[in-house]
Formats: C-alpha cells, structure tokens, sequence
C-alpha cells in the first residue's frame, strides 16, 4: 500500500488491511506451492495446481484479489480486439474471397426466385404504408442491395415487410393530423432514418443482446395480432367496399365490414378468386411432394412462385378487360407506375420532423428489431450457422440510413421471402445482388404492365402472406406445457392489437414479459439440503458410493421415498437457485430466518430481562418461562452453510442484506454467535464481497494448515515419495496463501 492510499484511507475512515501483504494473501486453503520431486507431478487440492518441473524447481500461483482496474483493463480493448472488430463491421471480406461456381448457381437460383417473389409483394405492402406502388419497389431494391456487406446470415431477405408498412401507415396517418404539410412519403424517410441511425449505434456499440428481452410468446403475439390486423384491413380492397378507415382499431374495421358487405362489386369476384387460387396452389403442390418425394423440389419452386404467377394472370385478364377503358377500369387498377427512381431526395430531417416522429419511434424501433433478429436467429439454427445480431443490427440500420435517399421506407427482414430464399439452396449473401438486380429491371421494364395490376389482386398476395403470420394452435399448446403465464401475455398482447393498435399490443407483450421475468428473480428461493448416499453399479464401476446434497422436501424432482439424512441438529445448509441480487435477496433471506426460528429455539431464556426489553414483534407469551424454554425439544442455532455453487454474482443490497440476517440470527443465538459458512464459491467478485461484508478475513500462513492431495502422472512419479518431501520440507513455511475463513 502507497503512502497516497494509506493516508487516504485514514482521512476518509476506510479501514486499512494487510491485504497487499504477499505474504498474507489467502485462497479457499489450498496449497499452492511446493517443495521439489524427482519427476514431473502436479500438486492439487481443489482447483488449484503446482508443477513440478524437470528441473527440480516450484512453479507457485497465487489467486490475485479482482479490482476495478483489473476490470478496466479487461474490458478496454487491445490492438487485435480492435482491428478485429473493425474486420467484422464488414463480414462480406471474409466469405468473398472463397466464393466460387457452386455457390453463384445457388445465389442466383435463390436470387431469381426471391426476385419473382418480392415484386409484386413490395408493390402490395407499399399500399399499407399508404405510399404510392413505387416505393415498396426502392425498398426492396436498397434492402437486398446494402444488406450482403453486413450481413452475417446468407437467408434474410431485407425489405418491405406487412407489419412494419402497417406500422408506417398509422404513423403517416398520425402525424398528418398535426402536421398536414408533410408529405406521406417524406414521412416515411425520416421515419426510416431515425430508425436506422438508433439501431446502427446499438450494433456498434455490440448491444444486440438487448433483443434477447423479447421472448418468443411476445414476439407471436405482436405478429398475431398484426397479422388479424392487416388481414381484416384489407378486406374492403378484396370485396371492393370503399368509404371504410381501414387505419380504426382492427375490431371497428370488422363491424364496419359487416355492416357495409353488401357493397360489395366486382373486384369481389377478382379478389376472392386470387385468394382462393394462391391457397389451391399451396395445397396442390404440398400435397403432391408428399405423394413423389423425388419431385419436392420442382413442386417447391411452383408453389414458391404461385404469388407472381396470380399477379401475372389477373394483370392479363385485367389488360384484357380493361385495356380499352384506362379512364374508367372495370375494376379498381393500380393505374400508373413511374419508371425509374423518380423520387430520389435527401430525406427533410429538421426540428419539425424529429419532434413529430419522436413518439412513434419506440414502437417502430421494437418492429424492426424484433422481426429480423428473431428471423435471422431461426433460419441460423435451421440451417446450422450462428449469427451476429449486433452485427445483423448495423446491417438493418445501415440499410434504413441510406435507404431514404432512393425513395425508401423503413425495411426488416421478410420472413416468407426469408424461407423462399433458404428452401432454394442460397449459399451465400451474394444472392441478394441478384435479387436487386431483378428489381431493378422490374423498376425499369415493367411499370407498363403495372399499371393494370388489380388492387383485388394485391390484397388477396397481402392477406395470403400475412395469414401465415399467425401463431398455430399446435405451438400454443405447447407454450401452455412449458409456462403457461406466457399464454395469459400471450392473449393480452394479441388482444392490444386488436382493440388497439400495434404499438400497444408490443408495449403490453413486452411489459407482461418483463414484469413475469421481474416476479420470478423476484420470488426465487432456495433449498435446505440433506444428505443421501447414492450407490454406482455399471459395466464401468461396480458398488461404488457417494453422498449426494439434494433438498430436504424433495423440490428437485428426487425420489421422495428416499430419506434424506438431516444435518446435526442446529447447523443448516441453504442453496439459493441463483445469485441473490437486489431483487431476489429478500425473499431468500425471509425464508431462510423463518425456517431457522421455527426450527430452532432462543438460547438464552434471558435475552428480555424486562419487560421494557421485549421487541414489540416478538411472538409469545408475555412473561417468558426459563423452564419452558430449556424444556423445549428444539436444537439451538449453531451454523449456517452457504452453498453458493449456482452464485455468479453479488450486490451492495444482498451483502447489506446477509450482514442484516447475520445480526438478526445473532440475537436469537445470543450470547453464542452463529457460525456462517460458505461453499462453492467459485467467483472471485463474490469472494470479494463476501470478505468485505465481515464473512472473511485475511490470515497469515501460519493461521492455515495446508491441505494437499497428489495425482500420478507417470510410472516414474510415486506420490509416497512425493509425500515424504513435503513432509520433511515443513511446508506450512514456504507455501504462500490466500483462504476465505469464515467467522
């Protein structure tokens, strides 16, 4: 210790230790260092171990006390941490290189396909967004574009994706009522880029854990409820009802369609037609891989392209019907198409856009994130690669940054156009060049034939699409097997959806998940354990025994009609299930005194000597009874043993806490003092603060009896021999220390 710290130290009242003394540093009382052998061997007792070298010497290691410099240290980074995290900002120089013929015939059949696939879904999600046909096309273009020189999954398909256009649209809608002269698709842009700046500084910064909050049943309820959202949106376009808000809560949609169905005209006929087609395709093609195996794939492909093949053939019905009559179209059109990037600008953030758009920014930011991790994360333990989902959060944010300047709207991952891509062999993120490059004809060849498109049409691809969105009854049983809490959040998420709008239905998944996650690190407990001795017999080990620590009630699932030995009367030994934090410490603390009271009896008779001395709480009678209380057959309290194997890590309040329950205890054992003991503690931080909260203190070797056991190596390494050197060695003056000795 410096004289700086010393005198530090001595002004602010801290107390000064001998703990910097090498020569009173202290382990769990292992040995850690030793004489010297004739052959190599390794000293060992616990976790701790000494070489002997071939050249008679002692290598000894000392455990060294953490510090907070010592955490500084290892969290800043080094050279090759840094350089190594600049590489992978870009994964794209890694696979590049390698890439090769096999894998360009995989990409571009997957590229063509998804190419087919997003054309005329890009054009039908832009209409949820209330955006023009185009836009959906810029971003579907961008989102394939950018996404492969970030991208650490080779299956995501970014771009226009139901929910997230969904979302857009109610935010366009929200902030026109305010702010009428902002322009819808201006809207969107900033919308998309604020987005994309949030999530590209939570991917730099390696916060995409933070994703892994959000459990699978909010995710499912999110996506249900905006599945049925989207879905019952659309029908007034497929039944040609027109006058309806489609942006009102889902359950006014549906009564409004109710009451409104018997407008319905022509593009009825042409929508529900497309609907029942897509399905028919689906069916027939599934049911027909089933019966000729070695024809899936073929059958894979058919039904995969069954949305442009819809399009196609109602677009030439459509041109055939309505070709003569552009003004005035039999049936609702999507009419005109613009060639090109005819909306390329420099997205108008300002004051006045940010402000508008801050409130909606939570909402969109979940939708973004939780759509693409979550899909991402799929396909990669699907197809057996893991993927980086800080990484995958640049790839997103890069995409929504740069997207706007080429007339885009926020984009996510896709999952339908996701499973398209992974079921047609993509072997790499080149694939979706490819698919940019099929966008890009379609922006500028087709508008042409975009032009006579029926509306019907692309409500019936968006309510095929998204229907598939919704949480089967088959993993919602199973969710009721394994928690089924998560079923009532479930329920309560999807019902936000529907009778509100999406944003609630995420903020009240999320909120149940969270508060469920709180209640149960909240309410943990712990066990007071036993003993059995359990007997081995196999091919390998024949009547073999060991004791075993297992809960005395038997909450761990062991057999109950195995009876647990109880420790000696007044000694218990106590596990909690997980680290005893600030929000958890108290319940193990209350359970932990309640059954050592009601176990264990006061020692001292004479603890109130007056009346005036009685806690007002305390239990009994009001003139306590000596005889009584020596009569009693319960044990004093003499021990208590921690068994903090499954303990990562400790706080300020759970140290504070345990100081607490030990003074508590105290009292009731008074004038004996309880002893506390600690076992499997395998952390040094929790070491740490075990010690500084008076559970430990520091010894001098000559406190400390070394304990010491001996492996053989080799034939040439006898542990006898070994053992008489350390004996005639008087170790107990040579080794150095470090012991957590527990009052």
């Amino acid at each position: 210790m410096d004289k700086l710290e010393y005198w530090a130290k001595r002004l602010t009242g801290i107390p000064i230790s001998n703990e910097n003394n090498i020569q009173s540093r202290i382990t769990r009382g292992e040995s850690i260092s030793a004489t010297v052998c004739n052959s190599p061997a390794f000293l060992l007792s616990s976790s701790r171990l000494t070489h002997f070298d071939a050249q008679n010497r002692t290598r000894a290691y000392v455990e060294e006390d953490p510090t907070v410099s010592g955490w500084i240290q290892g969290v800043i980074p080094t050279r090759a941490s840094s350089a190594a995290y600049l590489r992978n900002l870009f994964p794209v120089i890694q696979w590049l290189p390698n890439y090769n013929k096999v894998w360009f015939a995989g990409d571009l059949i997957a590229g063509v396909t998804v190419g087919a696939v997003v054309v005329p879904q890009s054009m039908a999600y832009a209409k949820l967004a209330g955006l023009a046909p185009e836009f959906g096309l810029y971003s579907s273009f961008v989102g394939v574009l950018l996404y492969f020189a970030f991208a650490t999954s080779k299956d995501i398909t970014i771009g226009p994706v139901a929910v997230m256009s969904t979302l857009t649209g109610q935010i366009i809608t929200r902030v026109r009522r305010t702010h009428p002269h902002l322009v819808p698709y201006q809207i969107a842009g900033v919308l998309a880029v604020l987005c994309g700046a949030f999530v590209t500084a939570l991917g730099i910064l390696r916060l995409g854990f933070i994703v892994d909050f959000i459990p699978l049943p909010a995710i499912g309820a999110f996506m249900t409820g905006s599945a049925l959202n989207i879905a019952i949106s659309q029908v007034p376009a497929l039944m040609g009802i027109t006058g309806l808000n489609t942006r009102d809560a889902t359950y006014k949609v549906f009564i409004n369609i109710l009451k409104h169905l018997g407008r319905s005209d022509i593009n009825a006929a042409v929508g529900l037609t497309a609907l029942f087609l897509l399905y028919l395709i689906r069916s027939l093609c599934t049911w027909r891989a089933r019966r000729d195996p070695s024809r899936a794939k073929l059958f894979f492909f058919i039904s995969t392209l069954r949305t442009a093949f819809v399009i196609l053939l109602y677009t030439l019905i459509s041109w055939l019907v309505n070709r003569h009559r552009k003004k005035h179209p039999r049936f609702s059109i999507l009419s005109t198409v613009p060639r090109g990037f005819k909306h390329m600008n420099v997205p108008t953030v300002n004051h006045t856009t940010v402000v508008a758009l801050a409130k909606e920014l939570p909402g969109a930011i979940i939708v973004l994130l939780i759509e693409h991790i979550a899909i991402s994360k799929s396909f990669g333990r699907v197809n057996n690669y893991t993927i980086s989902p800080s990484q995958e959060l640049i790839a997103i944010g890069v995409t929504n940054l740069f997207g706007p300047f080429f007339g885009a709207y926020p984009a996510t991952g896709s999952f339908s156009r996701t499973a398209i891509k992974s079921k047609s062999g993509v072997r790499t993120p080149l694939a979706g060049v490819i698919t940019a490059l099929v966008v890009l004809l379609s922006i500028y060849a087709l508008p042409p034939v975009f032009f006579y498109i029926p509306n019907a049409a692309l409500s019936a691809v968006i309510i095929h699409a998204v229907l598939d969105l919704i949480t089967p009854p088959k993993s919602l049983y199973h969710w009721w097997k394994v928690s089924p809490p998560e079923i009532a959040i479930f329920f309560a998420g999807v019902i936000g959806c529907i009778f509100g709008t999406i944003e609630i239905g995420i903020y009240t998944a999320i909120a149940s998940t969270g508060g469920l996650l709180l209640f149960r690190i909240a309410k943990s407990r712990g066990d007071f354990l036993g003993r059995i001795e359990v007997w081995t017999n196999s091919k390998f080990v024949t009547n073999t025994s060991r004791r075993v620590y297992v809960p005395l009630d038997h909450a761990d699932g062991s057999n109950p009609g195995i009876p647990v030995e109880e420790p000696i009367p007044g000694v218990f030994v106590y596990r909690p299930r997980q680290s005893p934090l600030y929000p958890s410490v108290g319940c193990y603390t209350d359970q932990l005194v309640a059954v050592i009271q009601a176990q264990t009896k006061r020692t001292n008779a004479n603890s109130f000597p007056t009346l005036g001395d009685r806690p007002w709480n305390f239990v009994g009678p009001r003139h306590i009874d000596p005889n009584a209380i020596a009569s009693d057959p319960r044990p004093t309290l003499k021990a208590i043993v921690m068994d903090f194997t499954a303990v990562e890590h400790v706080d300020v309040t759970s140290v504070q806490i345990l100081q607490d329950v030990r003074s508590q205890l105290d009292r009731h054992a008074s004038p004996n003092a309880v002893e506390w003991h600690f076992a499997g503690v395998s952390r040094p931080w929790v070491k740490r603060g075990l010690v500084a909260g008076g559970f430990g203190r520091i010894l001098t070797p000559l406190d400390v009896e070394p304990l010491y056991s001996i492996a053989k190596l080799t034939d040439a390494s006898d542990p006898n021999e070994v053992r008489k050197h350390l004996e005639q060695e008087n170790l107990s003056s040579k080794v150095i220390l470090r012991q957590m000795t527990l009052k």
